[in-house]
């Protein structure tokens, strides 16, 4: 019966890392092994309850989680290294759901210690001291910096001679990317943020 349960728990492992073959589209931390979504799942399996993962997935995938929780729980109690598999495929297993639900691609959990940029982590830490003050102060600046770049740069080409294209044209090139710019941040601070796809690649 042990090694039945090992022997499934291995098949399922293989499985899930067929997966990692999926090319990456966003940037998130849910699927790092440092992440929100596998520190719940270390606290749920130390615990031995599954509520404290449940509500990172969808309600029409809970019995899916429950059962890869139960199988889990059975096959760590095995061996240290059938701990160690059975975590494993319980942390992929999750976070692919997880990430199913929003509409994101799972590739595989990425390494704990990520550099994830300064706004994750200081969305992060806002929610732990419970002020956003960091975060709007962070995004404000970042914002402020990147128009005003991009508009001096399309300000002082703008003055061109009618008879210089090569002038003209870097004109068009400064003034587009300031215009898409501007396009581009009042349509992500006016859009809903559900979803994982409404992240972008660095």
């Amino acid at each position: 019966m042990r090694a039945n349960i090992l022997s499934w728990f291995v098949r399922m492992t293989l499985t899930a890392g067929v997966v990692l073959a999926a090319p990456t589209m966003v940037v998130a931390h849910c699927d790092s092994l440092d992440g929100p979504v596998v520190n719940a799942a270390r606290k749920a399996l130390e615990t031995q309850n599954a509520d404290l993962v449940l509500i990172w997935v969808q309600a029409g995938d809970e019995a899916e989680i429950r059962s890869a929780f139960e199988q889990t729980l059975a096959v760590r109690a095995l061996s240290p290294r059938a701990k160690d598999l059975a975590d494993r495929f319980f942390f992929e297993t999750l976070v692919r759901v997880h990430r199913a639900g929003e509409g994101a691609p799972f590739t595989g959990l990425q390494p704990a210690g990520r550099d994830l940029g300064p706004a994750i982590p200081a969305a992060d830490r806002a929610l732990e001291a419970g002020s956003v003050e960091p975060v709007v102060k962070l995004l404000t600046s970042t914002i402020e910096e990147r128009v005003r770049e991009h508009f001096l740069a399309a300000a002082r080409a703008r003055s061109f001679k009618p008879d210089d294209v090569a002038a003209g044209r870097e004109y068009v090139r400064a003034y587009v990317e300031f215009i898409h710019l501007v396009e581009r941040v009042y349509e992500a601070s006016t859009a809903s943020a559900h979803g994982h796809f409404a992240e972008t690649d660095r």
